[in-house]
C-alpha cells in the first residue's frame, strides 16, 4: 500500500502573499477615512496617523511570526502547541473577524457603487459568493495580485490629485480637543485594518521557500516579509496622505453618525469616491471628475468583494481544520463532491449574509469587527511573545510584547465601550465552546465504543493481502488516478492486462485544508477508496494491481508527484464530466496535470 504524502505545492510568491494582504489592508481606506472623520471631523487626521502607526507596529511584529512558522502562522496554528484552550478562543475572536469582514466588505463595495438597498444586494453578494465555493476553492493568489493593481494604480493617481490641496488640508486641521479618554476611544472605534495580517500568517504553508531552504527545515522569510513590507508601506502612507487630503475638503459636516457633503449627500461610507470626484472634477473639470468617481467606483467595489471571497475561505478552512482537530463536530468535516465541507460553507455564507442585512450601516459593523481582529491578533502576539522556544531576538520579543499590551488594552475598551460588540464575541464563543463541548463528548463515546470492539477488529479486512502482487511482470509501470467505479478504470485493468504492466491505482480525497493528521489518514478510512479498491481487487485477473491513496489540496501536484516517484511510463485519467460553468468556477484538472508533468510521462485521458 502507497500512501500519499505530497504537500500543497509552496508556488504563492512574494507579489501573490502582498496581494492576499493587499485584498484586506488596502480595502481599510475605502471606509475608515469616513468612519474617522464622523469619530473627530477636521481633527480625524491625528487618529488616521495612530492607526497607521500601529498598522506598522503590527506588520513588522508579524515579520517575526512568519519567519517562525513557515508552515501556519495564524493564531489557532500558532498557539494551539502552547495552549489548546487559548487556541480555541483566538480561533473563535478570529471566526468572528472574518464573518464580519465578509459583510463589512460586501456592504461597503455596494455603498461605493451607489446602488439602492445596498445591505440587501450586499447579502445577496454573499450568497452568490459562497454558491460558487461550493465548487471549491480557486487558487485566488493570481486573480487577487490582477484586483490589486488597478487598486494601487487608482490610489497613487488620487494621492497625486491630492498633492496640490495639502496646504488647504492643513489649513483646515484642527488639533485634537476633549479628554485623553475620548481621544483614545475615538482611535480605539478605528481600528479595522488589522485583520489580513492573519491571512498572511495563514498563508505561509504555501508560500516559496527561501534559497538553500528544504521541505523539512522551511523558511519563507524572504517571501512573506517583503509582502508585508510593500503591502505595509503602501497603507500607511497613502492612508495617512489620503486622511490629509481629505481635510482640503470644504463643508464637510458631522451630523449624527454620517458626514454630510455640501448639497446634502452623505459620503461617510465612500469618501475615496468622493474625494476623486472633487479633486479630479476640480483640476479637469466636471466631466472628469465624474468619471474619477466612477473608476474609484468600481475598483474598490471589486476589490471588496474579492475581501468577501477571501473571508468566506479562510472560514471555510478554520472551521474544517478545527472539526479535524475534534474542536467543533465531525459534521464540519464532512465534504462534498468537490472536496468543500458542505456545513462550513453554509455557516460561513449565511451567517454573513443575515448580518450585513440585519445591521444594514457600515458604522455598526465596525463596531463589531474590532472586537474580533483585535483579539485574535492580540492572543497571537502575547503567545508568540511569551513562547520562549521561538528563537526571537531580544529586541522583537521586546517589540512583540509591548505590541501585545497595546492590543490587549483597545480589545478592553471595546468590550467596555461597546456592548454590541461585546455580545457578539461573547455570542461567537459561547456558540464555539458548546460546539466543541459536543465535539468532546462525540469523540469521548467514540473512543469508548472502539474500546470495547476492539477484540473483534482483527477479523476485518485490513489490506490487500489477497492482490496478486507476486505476478512478475515485464513492462514499465502504469498509473490510474479515479474518483469512482467506472469505465476509466475498467480501461486501465484491461490496459495493463494486454500490455503486460503493473498498474498503480490512485485515489486522491481533495480538500481545502489539510490537517497534521490527514497525511496519515488510510484507504480502509475512506469508504470511497475501500469500494474502488475492493473491486479492482476482484477485476485484477492476474494483473498486478498497486493501490495508493493521497489526502490533498491539490490533487493535479499530487497525482504528478507520485506518478514521477513510482516511475510509471504512463498516466491515465478520466475526463471530467463537468460542464463549462463547473470547469470555469473549479478549474480543469486535466489542463492543471498537462501543464506540470514530465514529459517523459505519457499522458492518457480516457473518454
Amino acid at each position: 500500500m502507497i500512501v500519499g504524502r505530497t504537500k500543497r505545492p509552496r508556488n504563492v510568491d512574494a507579489p501573490r502573499a502582498a496581494a492576499i494582504l493587499y485584498g484586506d489592508w488596502g480595502t481599510s481606506k475605502a471606509y475608515v477615512l469616513g468612519l474617522a472623520f464622523a469619530v473627530a471631523g477636521y481633527s480625524s487626521f491625528w487618529l488616521i496617523v495612530a492607526m497607521c502607526l500601529l498598522m506598522a507596529l503590527v506588520g513588522v511584529n508579524y515579520m517575526a511570526i512568519c519567519r517562525h512558522y513557515p508552515n501556519g502562522g495564524g493564531v489557532y496554528a500558532s498557539v494551539r502547541h502552547r495552549s489548546e484552550v487559548i487556541s480555541i478562543l483566538g480561533a473563535y475572536l478570529l471566526i468572528a473577524d472574518y464573518i464580519v469582514t465578509a459583510a463589512l466588505s460586501a456592504l461597503s463595495a455596494f455603498q461605493y457603487l451607489g446602488w439602492p438597498r445596498p445591505e440587501l444586494l450586499a447579502g445577496v453578494a454573499v450568497l452568490f459568493i459562497g454558491a460558487i465555493n461550493y465548487f471549491g476553492p480557486k487558487h485566488s493568489g493570481g486573480l487577487a495580485f490582477l484586483i490589486s493593481i488597478p487598486t494601487v494604480i487608482v490610489v497613487v493617481l488620487l494621492g497625486c490629485f491630492v498633492l496640490p490641496h495639502l496646504g488647504d488640508a492643513v489649513r483646515n486641521l484642527h488639533p485634537v480637543h476633549g479628554s485623553w479618554l475620548q481621544n483614545w476611544n475615538g482611535f480605539v472605534s478605528i481600528v479595522l485594518a488589522l485583520s489580513g495580517v492573519e491571512a498572511i500568517a495563514n498563508a505561509t504553508g504555501v508560500m516559496k521557500l527561501n534559497r538553500g531552504s528544504t521541505d523539512e527545515n522551511p523558511n519563507v522569510s524572504h517571501t512573506s516579509t517583503r509582502a508585508i513590507l510593500w503591502v505595509m508601506t503602501e497603507v500607511c502612507i497613502f492612508t495617512a496622505l489620503l486622511g490629509l487630503g481629505m481635510h482640503a475638503l470644504y463643508g464637510l459636516q458631522v451630523k449624527g453618525e454620517n458626514v454630510i457633503a455640501p448639497g446634502g449627500a452623505g459620503v461617510r461610507d465612500y469618501m475615496l469616491k468622493y474625494m476623486g470626484q472633487v479633486f479630479v472634477g476640480g483640476f479637469l473639470g466636471p466631466a472628469a471628475g465624474t468619471i474619477a468617481g466612477i473608476c474609484v467606483s468600481v475598483v474598490f467595489g471589486v476589490l471588496l468583494l474579492s475581501a468577501v471571497n477571501t473571508a468566506i475561505v479562510d472560514l471555510i478552512a478554520i472551521s474544517f481544520l478545527m472539526a479535524k482537530d475534534r474542536e467543533l463536530p465531525k459534521v464540519f468535516e464532512r465534504l462534498n463532491l468537490f472536496g468543500v465541507p458542505n456545513l462550513g460553507l453554509i455557516v460561513a455564507t449565511v451567517i454573513p449574509a443575515a448580518l450585513v442585512v440585519a445591521v444594514k450601516d457600515v458604522a455598526g459593523l465596525a463596531d463589531l469587527y474590532a472586537v474580533g481582529v483585535v483579539g485574535a491578533i492580540a492572543t497571537n502576539l502575547g503567545a508568540s511573545a511569551t513562547d520562549f522556544k521561538l528563537d526571537l531576538v531580544k529586541w522583537e520579543r521586546a517589540l512583540m510584547f509591548g505590541t501585545f499590551l497595546i492590543m490587549t488594552a483597545i480589545e478592553i475598551s471595546l468590550f467596555i465601550d461597546k456592548p454590541n460588540a461585546r455580545l457578539f464575541a461573547l455570542i461567537t464563543i459561547a456558540i464555539g465552546l458548546v460546539m466543541h463541548g459536543l465535539a468532546s463528548e462525540r469523540a469521548t463515546k467514540r473512543r469508548a465504543a472502539e474500546a470495547t470492539q476492539a477484540p473483534s477488529s482483527s477479523n476485518q479486512f485490513s489490506g490487500f493481502a489477497n492482490f496478486p502482487n507476486s505476478i512478475e511482470m515485464s513492462g514499465t509501470p502504469m498509473l490510474c488516478a479515479v474518483r469512482g467505479i467506472g469505465r476509466t478504470l475498467d480501461f486501465a485493468l484491461n490496459e495493463a492486462k494486454e500490455t503486460d504492466r503493473p498498474l498503480y491505482l490512485l485515489f486522491v480525497r481533495e480538500q481545502p485544508v489539510m490537517a497534521p493528521g490527514d497525511r496519515k489518514r488510510k484507504w480502509m478510512e475512506d469508504d470511497e477508496a475501500k469500494a474502488i479498491f475492493e473491486y479492482a481487487k476482484g477485476k485484477a485477473d492476474g494483473i498486478r494491481v498497486l493501490p495508493c491513496y493521497a489526502v490533498s489540496d491539490s490533487a493535479a501536484d499530487t497525482i504528478v508527484d507520485i506518478a514521477a516517484t513510482v516511475g510509471a511510463s504512463h498516466l491515465i485519467v478520466g475526463a471530467p464530466q463537468r460542464n463549462l460553468l463547473v470547469n470555469l468556477l473549479r478549474g480543469n484538472i486535466i489542463t492543471n496535470i498537462s501543464a506540470i508533468l514530465p514529459e517523459e510521462i505519457h499522458f492518457l485521458v480516457y473518454a
